[in-house]
C-alpha cells in the first residue's frame, strides 16, 4: 500500500499479466479482505461495471462474504442503463437483490445523510469518458463531497480513459457556470482516468475524504480503449462505440443548438444535421480547412426521437482519419462557427429547463455564444482554450498514476 497525505492507492499485483489490462473490478476479490472485512458497503455502478470475465460488479459485490452489501447508487441513465439522457428518476428497489437503489439523478444529486447512514464504505465502478459534460464526473465530485462530510471511505475501481491519457482539450470551466454538466474548474477533455480524477478532486478539496483507488494494471497513457483488450459496453444509450466517444468532446456542443446531434440514429454525435442544413456546402467548407485527422461527408438521416424526430435532416458525417492528430473540441468549434455563418436565419441556441443557454453550461462560459459567430472570436477562443489546456496539464501532474 502506498499512502499519500490525502488519498491512497492500493496495488494488488497477484495474477496480473503484463500483456493484458486489468481494471479495478478485476481485483475486487483481492481487496475484499483488506478493505471490506466487517464493513457495510454500497456500490455506485451501471452496466459498464464488469470484469474481464464479463461478470458484473453488482454480482461480484453481492458475493463478497467479508463485508455486507447494503445499497446501490445510480447516476444518470440508471443502475442498469435503462433510462435515456436527461430522464430524472427517484429511489427504487432493485428487483434482483432487493436492496435500495438510491438515485443521484433525481431530487438528489448528492448522497444524503440517510443514504450513507448504514455505510462504512462506498465503492465506485463506472466507465467514464474523461469528458467534463458527461455527467458521471459531476456525480463523482458530489460523492467525494458527501463521503468527506459523513466519514465514509470511498473506493474507486479504476478504468481506462477511452481516449487515452494524453488528450487534454477545451477551456477551464468558469466557476459561475457550475452545473450537472460541469462542476469543477476543468477542461472538456481531462486526459485522466476516473481514479486519477478522483485523486485530483480529493486532493484539491479543503476537506478530503478517505479515498482509495484500485489502479489499472498494464495500462499506459497512450492506450485508447480499443488497445486494452477489455470488453466494451455502452457507457450510456447514445454512446455505442469508441468512434462516438472520439467525436463527442466537440460534437456535444450541438446539444446546445437547434441542430440534431444524431440522437435517434445509430450514429449519435458522428452525425449532425437539420432539415435546413446546406450539408454539401458545409462539408466543402470544412474539408477546405484541412483540420487535422478529420474528413466530413454529406449524409441524410431521419431521427427516430429527440430533435427533429421523424424529419428528414440534411446532415454531415464525421470521419476521424487520424486519431492521434484529431482534436475534437477545436473541430467542434469550427463546425458550429460555419453552421452559424451559413445559416444565420435558421441557427438558434437552445435554453435548458431553467431557460439558461445550454451552450454556456456545456462550454463553461458565455464566450462561445457571444463570440463564435465572428472569425476573430473563434480564433480567440481556440487560443484561450489551448492556454487553459496547458495549465490543466500542469495542475493534474501530482495526481497521475500511469506513465506514457
Amino acid at each position: 500500500m502506498e499512502t499519500f497525505s490525502q488519498f491512497c492507492v492500493v496495488r494488488y499485483e497477484g495474477g496480473a499479466s503484463i500483456n493484458k489490462v486489468r481494471t479495478g473490478a478485476d481485483q475486487l476479490s483481492a481487496i475484499a479482505t483488506d478493505l471490506l472485512a466487517g464493513k457495510r458497503f454500497g456500490l455506485l455502478t451501471n452496466p459498464t461495471g464488469i470484469n474481464a470475465q464479463y461478470r458484473s460488479t453488482i454480482d461480484s459485490c453481492a458475493a463478497i462474504s467479508e463485508g455486507k452489501l447494503t445499497a446501490f447508487f445510480a447516476c444518470e441513465h440508471g443502475l442498469r442503463s435503462e433510462k435515456q439522457a436527461g430522464i430524472q428518476f427517484e429511489d427504487e428497489l432493485d428487483p434482483v437483490y432487493g436492496l435500495p437503489v438510491y438515485s443521484l439523478y433525481g431530487s438528489n444529486r448528492k448522497p444524503t445523510t440517510s443514504m450513507l447512514a448504514d455505510l462504512d464504505v462506498l465503492i465506485v465502478d463506472i466507465q467514464d469518458l474523461g469528458i467534463r459534460f458527461y455527467t458521471y464526473l459531476t456525480t463523482l465530485i458530489y460523492v467525494i463531497e458527501a463521503c468527506a462530510e459523513h466519514g465514509v471511505t470511498l473506493i474507486v475501481l479504476d478504468r481506462p480513459n477511452p481516449l487515452g491519457g494524453t488528450k487534454v482539450e477545451g477551456g477551464l470551466l468558469n466557476e459561475q457556470y457550475r452545473s450537472m454538466v460541469g462542476a469543477w474548474r476543468m477542461p472538456m477533455l481531462t486526459g485522466m482516468t476516473i481514479g486519477e480524477f478522483a485523486r485530483l478532486i480529493n486532493g484539491q478539496r479543503d476537506t478530503p475524504c478517505d479515498l482509495k483507488v484500485i489502479p489499472l494494471l498494464g495500462w499506459n497513457r497512450k492506450m485508447e480503449y480499443s488497445d486494452t483488450g477489455l470488453p466494451w459496453l455502452m457507457p450510456s444509450p447514445n454512446m455505442p462505440t469508441i468512434d462516438t466517444v472520439r467525436v463527442y468532446g466537440g460534437h456535444c456542443l450541438f446539444e446546445g443548438t437547434n441542430l440534431s446531434e444524431g440522437r435517434g440514429t445509430t450514429k449519435p454525435f458522428e452525425l449532425i444535421g437539420a432539415p435546413w442544413l446546406q450539408s454539401e456546402k458545409l462539408c466543402k467548407v470544412m474539408n477546405e480547412l484541412q483540420l487535422p485527422g478529420v474528413h466530413f461527408h454529406p449524409y441524410t438521416f431521419t431521427p427516430m426521437f429527440s430533435k427533429h424526430q421523424g424529419e428528414r435532416c440534411q446532415g454531415i458525417f464525421t470521419y476521424v482519419t487520424d486519431r492521434s492528430t484529431y482534436q475534437s473540441v477545436e473541430t467542434g468549434l469550427h463546425l458550429v462557427h460555419y453552421v452559424m455563418l451559413l445559416h444565420e436565419h435558421n441557427f438558434e441556441w437552445l435554453g435548458n429547463e431553467a431557460g439558461h443557454p445550454f451552450i454556456d453550461l456545456l462550454t463553461g462560459d458565455n464566450r462561445v455564444r457571444l463570440q463564435l459567430h465572428e472569425a476573430q472570436g473563434l480564433n480567440e477562443i481556440v487560443e484561450s482554450w489551448s492556454h487553459d489546456s496547458t495549465q490543466w496539464r500542469e495542475s493534474r501532474k501530482p495526481f497521475l498514476l500511469y506513465e506514457e
